[in-house]
């Protein structure tokens, strides 16, 4: 590894730290309560098995990044894998619902968070020196 490369361990820490709170806490509140997430944002019903795995994926995050407090660099791919779903998912799933015009209201808040969530990520690692 080059040791000229200037690593912001302290963004690290801090997207971690993000990740455990937003993706593992809300991972959490899907499973087990997910009614009470659903009528919260007042999402329609969900499949119970694709609602569940979303939820699980979700905590997976969070509980990666606990391992990431420990070993930054090593568990940089799950802030990778963060980044990329959600590149994926607005340009595959969101974009196309907002050109066709059926963007449902209820996914405002969720598109709007992701979208936060996402510019933060990218931030993150153009500047941790990666």
């Amino acid at each position: 590894m080059n040791k000229d490369i200037n690593i912001r361990w302290e963004w690290l820490k801090i997207m971690y730290w993000y990740t455990i709170v937003g993706a593992g806490g809300f991972g959490l509140f899907i499973i087990v309560m997910p009614e009470n997430v659903r009528s919260l944002f007042a999402w329609p019903t969900q499949d119970p098995i694709v609602y569940g795995v979303t939820g699980s994926v979700w905590l997976a995050f969070g509980l990666l990044s606990i391992l990431g407090l420990k070993s930054p660099l090593k568990f940089v791919p799950v802030l990778l894998m963060q980044l990329t779903y959600k590149s994926v998912w607005f340009i595959g799933v969101v974009f196309p619902l907002l050109i066709s015009g059926k963007f449902p209201n209820y996914a405002i808040l969720l598109v709007s968070v992701k979208n936060w969530d996402s510019q933060k990520f990218r931030y993150c690692i153009w500047n941790i020196g990666l």
